[in-house]
């Protein structure tokens, strides 16, 4: 060199002290030109400037003014290996600038050979990929500025569409199905690569990115999607990085995985995401307060699943203090998503829907804090074509009133709303008639729902098919029973005699069955109608019978 500069001091970060020449550097960093500059007026003091938030920290700026002091990168200073860093330290540093417009053209620039560098991402080997998106991840927000971060994650994307090679899971050596989570090939997509082949190279590179932090796994995964990866892949592969990375992670660590995981789950197919694994997020997600947004995408996810369900799965553990023993507000939700996804238009799916229900109320209808009013909404959630039959709904509101003894008839006739009298079968509709928990109108309106079923069934058949027959003795019952005479012997029945097996000729037998019982119920309350106005007539002595049994109502005389 013909002469020797003026000697600058650079502290970057408050980690290393540099000291460069001043003329050599600010020929090619624009910021460092403008620091020196504004820092002229301390005269008598060597110049000094501080670079605070230095992308890639002294590592960096060591090749930075290597850069610099070999006239622009003679000797190779940009590598596969550093092109992300040196490009976003070029940003910083405005290293495209110069001092005129023609030192700018003849000038070499770091930030034109970092972006050629980077243009060839997409042929480096698998492992500096990696490297790169790792690198980016602890550069942001000038590696998403200076566009190296997309940059990054395009080239990891075009190389996992690419099968590893024969007899090489992963290009570093690890496969998930070396570990103990395996993944089975058995699945409802029929493709889960984006170029097919077997279940390792479709999942060849779940292990290399599990290192990546939350922010990034869902910039990738996001990508993925977008590229048109196959969404069973994308879903695994968040399912295998939670399961991986959310054992002895903070709080905060796992809120961060969980939200950017969901948010990429919610983008995908109905198809895609497991309903297990679903419910997995949700336990894990319960005491970490995740933010609203993501709250409703899961429970929105879950609700289009809701018929893959079971019943294990919505045994939710209610909040702490809420005295209650599961979270039927959460169920509730979820119904209510199920529902606006269109479920009322396939039958199948709702009826399914519709039993696990029926399950779930059996389960919480013995907890002594679930409110009727609550009870109500879960048991009147779906729409009538859910359910064929109304058994287990009833059985669920008996086992509801025999724990909650204190409920007045008006609360019980409310909960009572929520049956449908026409779809209890005939032996539910004799329980309900019999059981002391019910209230007296209930019985009666199951009586009278039954009979004009009946009635209907019986005009449909042809004349000649019903006959009478001898009476079979009616079926035992459980529960409390309502208040009746024991002597059921001597009574008349019309019921189906030697039908079709026609299953509406089936369903016809056990209605006309069930109206026997109904009949000798009738009986019943006129014998005690006649013992208590036989008592009423005694204190008349010259009143005679015949005014007495006039008095009586005709069916019962």
């Amino acid at each position: 060199m013909s002469r020797v500069g003026v000697v600058l001091e650079v502290d970057v970060n408050g980690e290393e002290l540099f000291f460069v020449d001043k003329d050599v550097l600010a020929r090619f960093c624009g910021r460092i030109r403008r620091l020196v500059v504004a820092g002229a007026a301390s005269a008598g003091r060597r110049p000094r400037v501080t670079l605070q938030g230095f992308p890639g920290g002294p590592e960096a700026f060591e090749l930075v003014a290597r850069f610099c002091y070999t006239d622009g990168g003679r000797g190779g200073v940009v590598t596969a290996g550093n092109a992300c860093v040196l490009r976003c330290a070029a940003e910083f540093l405005d290293m495209a600038a110069a001092e005129n417009a023609a030192e700018a053209e003849a000038a070499p620039s770091l930030v034109r050979m970092t972006e050629k560098a980077l243009e060839e991402m997409p042929h480096w080997p698998w492992h500096t990929v990696v490297d790169a998106v790792k690198q980016c991840q602890r550069l942001v927000p000038l590696a998403d500025s200076t566009g190296a971060f997309d940059a990054a994650v395009a080239a990891l994307v075009s190389q996992m569409a690419v099968p590893p090679p024969a007899g090489d899971a992963t290009p570093t050596g690890s496969s998930p199905e070396s570990t103990a989570f395996r993944f089975s090939c058995d699945t409802k997509s029929s493709s889960l690569s984006l170029r097919g082949g077997s279940c390792v190279s479709r999942t060849w590179w779940f292990e290399d990115l599990v290192a990546l932090g939350p922010a990034t796994v869902e910039r990738v995964a996001s990508a993925l999607v977008a590229r048109g990866a196959d969404h069973g892949v994308v879903a695994r592969f968040l399912f295998y990085y939670l399961k991986c990375r959310v054992a002895g992670a903070s709080a905060e660590e796992k809120k961060a995985m969980l939200q950017a995981s969901v948010a990429v789950m919610a983008k995908l197919d109905r198809s895609a995401v497991s309903c297990k694994g679903l419910f997995g997020i949700l336990r894990i997600a319960a005491p970490l307060r995740l933010a609203d947004a993501c709250q409703e995408r899961l429970v929105a996810m879950i609700g289009r699943k809701l018929d893959h369900a079971t019943l294990d799965n919505l045994l939710v553990p209610a909040p702490p203090g809420t005295g209650s023993l599961y979270d039927v507000s959460l169920v509730l939700r979820f119904l209510a998503a199920f529902l606006r996804g269109g479920a009322s238009d396939e039958p199948a799916r709702l009826k399914k829907v519709g039993k696990l229900v029926d399950l779930y109320l059996a389960e919480v209808a013995p907890d002594p804090s679930l409110r009727p009013a609550k009870f109500l909404e879960l048991a009147t959630a779906l729409p009538a074509p859910a359910r064929d039959c109304h058994d287990a709904l009833y059985r669920a509101i008996d086992v509801y009133f025999q724990v909650h003894g204190r409920l007045t008839d008006e609360e019980k006739m409310k909960i009572c709303r929520g049956l449908s009298y026409e779809k209890l079968s005939p032996e539910s509709c004799k329980h309900l008639a019999r059981n002391g928990e019910f209230p007296t109108r209930a019985a009666v309106q199951a009586l009278a729902s039954q009979h004009t079923v009946l009635k209907s069934i019986v005009l449909r058949e042809p004349a000649g098919q019903l006959k009478p027959v001898s009476p079979p003795l009616p079926p035992p019952s459980t529960g409390k029973h309502r208040d009746g005479g024991e002597n059921d012997e001597g009574q008349v029945v019309l019921y189906a005699g030697r039908l079709d097996l026609s299953l509406e000729n089936q369903n016809l037998r056990s209605l006309l069955d069930g109206m026997h019982w109904r009949v000798m119920e009738l009986e019943k309350v006129c014998s005690r109608m006649k013992t208590q106005m036989s008592k009423m007539k005694q204190p008349r002595r010259g009143g005679g019978g015949r005014a007495g049994r006039s008095s009586l109502p005709r069916m019962c005389s």
